[in-house]
């Protein structure tokens, strides 16, 4: 008798990146076998709702899958799931929908009668040579643009010993880099102590054999003299972090009922970049955010200039059934985010650039990831030339170059 196969197709953050890692971890256990063909047996659709546009490209997905695989079972979960299971459920009689308070528990529920199932955690991060692992799940900050609340549900934290015995495992098999992802990370919170991500970076640094450590997207309200100390004198953590914005307008971020100021950003930054001049930043924006006039745009296009980030993510605004901002009145026509958006990204590119050329003729470690590309601890990208470097090394590069969207470099 053959093996079940199955497939999985994620889309959106790297929390359901983790996930979807932990759902082929178990899977595997069980002795099925991952693949993309037309005969599959199992399909999971780990879906994503954070942007009009994040909900076509899963319902597109879905309906893919459900056309090319037509012997599989359709598991659909993630935060579109939670927000349209009728209709997900109407598509197709395969379509089973497990809600997000349930997804740690879908391969419970897909298979009932499975005894001694596989516990819901990782050791592998297929095709990648960094690995995720979430911490942290659920929002309590109902920001007036985002839906990720209601689908999330509240906040909660895994406890400290829970992570480092998944980062054990992980550098076990191998992976020198751990990102410490959650959906609002800045609210982990060691369930029953008084620990907080400082603390957990202080307790995943000290694992053995780890060799770079990052946090995830995080507010920079949340950037405490705590966490500070640990990120910077941490002995395996990297000098870069995705601290969010959203908007360079004090205006704007009191309409997005964000949590910080502009004056917390700029403090979490400078005083990051006081402790290592190397430090660098990314970070989300939003553009046509309702109510932002070109005065507000302009503070946003001044952040970055100031900043020199490594890359900025930006996303034009978007309405979210159920948020304060789809109620709001003066939406930005779509023409005017369009024009904003490529205005702003040719801002943050050539920014961009800035802070790469100031590392040519540098002399940076890279790991090595896919076709001879890799970043450096401070996260800029970096091309190897020369002969094919095995990925999952790191290498010793003397940077020569500088190109419109990353460094380039030899071995030395």
């Amino acid at each position: 008798m053959s093996k079940k196969t199955f497939h999985i197709a994620t889309l959106g953050c790297r929390t359901n990146q983790y996930e979807s890692a932990a759902f082929t971890d178990m899977l595997i256990k069980m002795g099925w076998i991952q693949d993309k063909g037309s005969e599959v047996d199992l399909c999971i659709v780990n879906t994503c709702t954070v942007t009009a546009s994040a909900d076509q490209k899963s319902l597109y997905e879905i309906k893919k899958i459900i056309r090319d695989k037509p012997l599989a079972r359709v598991a659909v979960t993630g935060c579109m799931a939670e927000k349209k299971k009728d209709f997900l459920e109407g598509i197709d009689p395969r379509v089973i929908v497990v809600p997000n308070k349930d997804k740690e528990k879908l391969i419970e529920k897909l298979f009932p009668d499975e005894e001694n199932l596989p516990e819901f955690s990782i050791e592998n991060f297929s095709s990648h040579t960094r690995a995720f692992v979430k911490v942290q799940d659920g929002c309590n900050s109902y920001c007036s643009y985002c839906i990720i609340p209601f689908v999330r549900g509240r906040s909660r934290s895994r406890s400290i010993a829970d992570v480092v015995k998944e980062v054990e495992a992980l550098i076990e098999n191998g992976y020198r880099e751990v990102v410490l992802t959650g959906i609002n990370i800045g609210d982990f919170d060691d369930a029953g102590s008084d620990k907080r991500l400082g603390d957990l970076v202080r307790a995943v640094d000290e694992i053995e054999g780890l060799e770079r450590l990052r946090i995830s997207s995080i507010d920079p309200d949340e950037v405490d003299d705590d966490l500070l100390d640990a990120v910077i004198n941490g002995k395996n953590t990297c000098p870069s972090m995705h601290i969010v914005l959203q908007a360079g307008s004090q205006k704007i971020l009191d309409s997005m009922r964000r949590k910080y100021t502009l004056d917390d950003f700029f403090s979490a930054v400078n005083r990051l970049k006081a402790k290592n001049s190397d430090f660098t930043f990314t970070t989300d924006m939003i553009v046509g955010f309702p109510g932002e006039t070109e005065e507000d745009f302009e503070e946003s296009l001044k952040v970055i200039g100031a900043v020199e980030f490594a890359k900025v993510h930006m996303f034009p605004y978007s309405d979210r059934e159920k948020t304060r901002a789809s109620r709001m009145e003066e939406k930005i026509p779509k023409p005017v985010m369009e024009t904003r958006r490529q205005e702003l990204m040719k801002v943050a590119k050539r920014q961009g650039y800035k802070l790469r050329e100031k590392y040519v003729g540098r002399k940076m470690k890279v790991l090595v990831e896919n076709g001879n590309k890799g970043h450096t601890e401070n996260f800029l990208e970096v091309e190897i030339l020369g002969e094919p470097v095995r990925s999952n090394e790191i290498k010793e590069v003397l940077i020569q170059a500088n190109t419109e969207s990353h460094l380039v470099g030899v071995l030395i």
